[in-house]
């Protein structure tokens, strides 16, 4: 039997209608009366490994991109973190700083109330401790009022008078400097000495001492107010070691300057009454400053 050349049968659009109208019933009757519950249920546990394999790309993917995301937040952070601390670790450098710097203005201000003679602070701008030239330079000078042998101390002692005044600032020559005598007293026992700089910032020798005298370690050294530059009762040095050579007519004293010589950033200058003469490394010891 031969087919027909053309089919006749229902249109595409008559198909796609009743295809609507079945899923339009299908959802009302699903709607009102709960019919296909389980085989939606069915349907959802059919395709659940098949929802979770196309997923799967994009979750692993997406904690990728969040991992790479939080590491470089967190490289960051961190960053951002040790330059914060650094520059408090700078901050709290300089705290401490300022703070061992009003200590010490502190100090000064305080022994500055105690002093009778007119005093006003100067700071240090240079340092020589060879050992055959201990000198300062200070930032106050003829100018400030400054003149050759003025004394000049710290919060713990003497530290050297005046050397060179220029006019804006100054050359001071310390006390353990080889060429410097200062005559002191022992404030236990009221003894006179000379002590004279050994080109080493923490001692001094005390010279021209009997070995009768009664003297020993741990004895405070004032000045003694002799010579006119120092005035008197101001601390010096505290006696470290004290010995008697055989054959020596004289015993062998050191003491430690209490000023820091090596260690001091600002000093006092006093106005006594009348400048002294000249310092130098002419200075004897014979008890004349």
């Amino acid at each position: 039997m031969e087919k027909p050349l053309f089919s006749l049968g229902a249109s595409p659009i008559l198909r796609l209608l009743a295809v609507v109208l079945i899923a339009l019933a299908l959802m009302a009757l699903d709607h009102r009366f709960y019919q296909l519950q389980t085989l939606r249920s069915v349907l959802a546990t059919v395709a659940y490994p098949l929802q979770l394999a196309v997923d799967a790309p994009i979750r692993v993917g997406s904690r990728i991109l969040d991992s790479f995301s939080r590491h470089e937040q967190l490289v960051l952070e961190n960053r951002l973190l040790r330059s914060d601390l650094m520059e408090l670790r700078a901050r709290q450098l300089r705290f401490d700083a300022l703070q061992a710097e009003n200590d010490r203005l502190r100090a000064l201000l305080h022994t500055s109330a105690q002093a009778t003679e007119r005093v006003e602070i100067a700071k240090l701008l240079a340092v020589d401790l060879d050992p055959f030239r201990q000198q300062i330079v200070i930032n106050k000078g003829r100018l400030d009022g400054v003149y050759a042998g003025q004394p000049l101390i710290n919060a713990d002692g003497v530290i050297g008078q005046i050397l060179t005044p220029n006019w804006t600032s100054s050359t001071a020559l310390l006390i353990s400097d080889p060429g410097h005598a200062l005559p002191v007293i022992v404030a236990r026992t009221g003894l006179r000495a000379l002590a004279v700089g050994s080109g080493n910032p923490r001692r001094l020798n005390l010279r021209h001492v009997p070995p009768q005298e009664d003297i020993e370690e741990g004895d405070l050294l004032l000045t003694s107010g002799l010579g006119g530059r120092f005035p008197s009762d101001y601390p010096v040095a505290r006696i470290v070691s004290v010995e008697h050579l055989p054959g020596q007519p004289f015993l062998v004293i050191a003491a430690e300057p209490l000023a820091a010589l090596d260690r001091s950033r600002e000093a006092l200058l006093l106005w006594t009454d009348a400048p002294a003469p000249q310092p130098g490394a002419e200075e004897q010891p014979d008890g004349r400053e």
